[in-house]
């Protein structure tokens, strides 16, 4: 057994012992610690979703039929392959933007320790206002604020910059109470994650972030390995390669250090998704999950899958109490998800909890 599993088999058997003594429930802020103690193995181990929830139901239903060596559906444990989105369906994305996102302007404008240049800190104040109020990004700033946050960042080695993404994941959430940003994960959506890969699924991740940040957010919650992990990428180099190609370069490991550079290459989202399951995955998985049109990619190629029965779920923000919901786009996005064949997955009716009740909407 992998060390990880068991580790976090130890803490979910120490936790269990806290839930029956009532030390930790759904009126707590989870913490990473505590979101990766949660451990579903049946369907009555699930603890955050509300009873008879649709999407729950389903899966469940689901999941007990492919496992079952006598049904017609049965699915070898070898091609259980689920893919997972992550800001918007595992973890939070609208408070009030994404992660990456929001440190950039955190290292422009506030950091003590960084001199950002005068055309980061231009773009960055420029860019602050439409995040803040929740507002699209005009695609001419959108552009220059992306390029500005790449070169905030180059010349840092993996380390120094996953040093970073780890501090900045102790900073709070803006519009929720009591909950730093890396722990803002859904908790019934961890429920999932679990029960999945205690019904012998392997899991990926799928996702848009930046594939540095994704690792720093998912390592010590879930236990999905490193190179499980699909993002969206920015280019490294040699500090010593200069103007020369990487393939004609001699790497002289006295002297230089690999490090990050301003070119991206290329977001992680839509069609790009296919891409990467093809190429990193090799498989075509039978189970997505995502929550925006960036996923649909991945949710279509999924239930194209000809040679098992597949579903693709789609998380809708609805909830405006617990979460900083957007009643109207999620009813848009609902009837397009139903039109597609997708399991819609109702924040506001179908969670019990989102984060923990102590987390609290601060602005309305």
């Amino acid at each position: 057994m992998k060390k990880s599993l068991l580790k976090k088999k130890i803490i979910a058997a120490l936790m269990a012992g806290a839930f029956v003594v009532g030390a930790f429930s759904a009126a707590d802020a989870a913490s990473r610690e505590e979101l990766a103690a949660i451990h579903v193995q049946t369907a009555a181990d699930f603890q955050y979703w509300q009873k008879n929830a649709p999407s729950k139901e389903a899966l469940v239903n689901y999941v007990q039929d492919i496992t079952n060596p006598k049904s017609k559906n049965y699915i070898p444990p070898e091609d259980r392959i689920a893919t997972f989105d992550l800001d918007g369906t595992l973890y939070c994305e609208t408070a009030p933007y994404y992660f990456q996102e929001m440190m950039f302007l955190h290292r422009a404008l506030e950091d003590k320790n960084y001199q950002a240049t005068p055309a980061m800190v231009d773009i960055a104040k420029k860019v602050q206002p439409y995040i803040m109020n929740k507002q699209s990004i005009p695609k001419e700033l959108g552009v220059e604020f992306a390029k500005q946050m790449r070169k905030s960042y180059a010349g840092m080695t993996k380390d120094e910059y996953s040093a970073y993404v780890k501090k900045f994941m102790e900073t709070n959430e803006v519009g929720l109470t009591n909950l730093k940003r890396g722990e803002a994960y859904y908790m019934p959506m961890v429920e999932v994650v679990s029960y999945l890969q205690n019904n012998g699924f392997t899991v990926y991740m799928d996702s848009a972030c930046e594939r540095e940040i994704l690792r720093c957010l998912v390592d010590g919650v879930l236990d999905i390995p490193v190179d499980h992990m699909i993002g969206s990428n920015v280019a490294y180099v040699s500090s010593g390669m200069g103007a020369e190609a990487p393939d004609k370069h001699f790497y002289d490991r006295h002297k230089e250090k690999v490090v990050r550079s301003d070119v991206f290459l290329g977001e992680n989202g839509n069609c790009n998704k296919i891409f990467s399951i093809l190429t990193e995955i090799g498989k075509r998985p039978v189970l997505a999950f995502g929550n925006s049109m960036g996923d649909s990619g991945m949710l279509e190629y999924n239930l194209q899958n000809d040679k098992y029965p597949t579903m693709s779920f789609f998380v809708l923000c609805d909830d405006t109490e617990r979460e900083l919901g957007n009643t109207a786009k999620a009813e848009k996005n609902k009837q397009f998800a139903q039109e597609r064949g997708w399991q819609t997955i109702s924040m506001k009716n179908e969670f019990k909890t989102i984060y923990g009740d102590k987390v609290k909407r601060t602005e309305k």
